[in-house]
């Protein structure tokens, strides 16, 4: 991120001082991940439930965007645009604690343990090895084992928001549930905590595309620096944004796959329908089936529009609390 030397740079002593030193101060990753995770919400939930529901909506429902914007306004007014909004300002805060703080472990367990280990580069001087960052191929690697971890905390938090996202009833007598502590406790009366989990599998999947979202962070951040006279909150804003269009360009056909697999009715003692995947295979296949490759994207207008100034600000929040904080 904004700071390699802090993150991923060994210290004088060598790389096993430098690990043991670096765990206490990786506390801040998940302090500043707590402010990272209100901006997102703030900026981006508005665009996430139009998103959601363009995915997983009848094609019918909706002419586009707008017309679900519109539509949702005028329907529900503009508590309709931030339904399912509790679970992620509560989910988020603690999802990106626990992505970008262990997203910092990461790098510097890879810069001292693998790409800077003496043991596997003989031939560098050990001087040398202390002054080189982690590369982006590092930083990718490290998203994806973050993005693995956080999927244990996502999950059941997406899951229970998609199902209040795609409720469509202004009233909230006529809704299946009438918010996340309700959804949350009739999914685990109704099927326990795999219930929940539903769709585990396909977070993790979407979530291992955090290879190219924190690979181009670091590139775009190195290039920034090395050829503009932007500030390090400008760095850190336009490198956030950018990295994550990056991440969604990639990752978007799996996203689709992910929420329409945690939208499928869940069946049984629920009585929400007759469940449809059982498989991520199935899911992916029905998506093809009913719409062809275009299916894969639906809805990305919306997320596209999102994703930059949403995720712009949540590393601008994150690089900006992880310089704040005392070491």
């Amino acid at each position: 991120m904004d700071e390699p030397e802090d993150q991923s740079r060994p210290n004088a002593a060598g790389p096993e001082p430098a690990v043991k030193g670096s765990l206490a101060k990786n506390y801040k990753g998940f302090v500043a991940g707590v402010f990272s995770g209100i901006a997102k919400l703030t900026v981006g939930h508005p665009f996430d439930t139009i998103k959601v529901r363009l995915q997983t909506s009848e094609k019918t429902r909706f002419k586009g965007p707008l017309d679900c914007v519109l539509q949702t306004l005028r329907k529900e007014g503009p508590a309709g645009v931030y339904k399912g909004a509790t679970p992620p300002l509560v989910g988020w805060m603690a999802m990106d604690s626990v992505m970008l703080g262990s997203l910092t472990v990461y790098r510097r367990l890879l810069h001292d343990h693998v790409f800077s280990n003496p043991r596997f580069r003989p031939h560098v001087a050990a001087s040398d090895l202390a002054k080189e960052k982690l590369p982006a191929f590092g930083h990718g690697i490290a998203g994806i084992l973050a993005g693995a971890t956080v999927s244990f905390i996502a999950a059941p938090v997406e899951h229970v928001k998609a199902r209040l996202q795609i409720q469509y009833a202004a009233k909230r007598k006529d809704r299946l549930y009438s918010g996340p502590i309700d959804c949350t406790r009739k999914i685990l009366r109704a099927h326990g905590l795999g219930g929940l989990y539903h769709g585990l599998f396909a977070t993790i999947i979407f979530r291992s595309f955090f290879f190219f979202w924190w690979g181009s962070y670091d590139i775009f951040t190195t290039w920034l620096k090395r050829y503009t006279s932007l500030s390090t909150p400008a760095v850190n804003f336009w490198a956030g944004g950018l990295s994550a269009q990056i991440f969604w360009l990639t990752s978007y056909p799996s996203d689709v796959v992910k929420q329409r697999i945690m939208t499928d009715p869940l069946g049984g003692d629920l009585k929400d329908g007759t469940p449809r995947f059982r498989h991520w295979k199935d899911a992916a296949t029905a998506v093809y089936r009913e719409a062809g490759w275009r299916g894969y994207w639906r809805g990305f207008v919306p997320c596209f529009l999102r994703a930059f100034p949403a995720n712009a600000m949540a590393l601008l929040a994150f690089e900006g609390v992880m310089r704040a904080l005392p070491e």
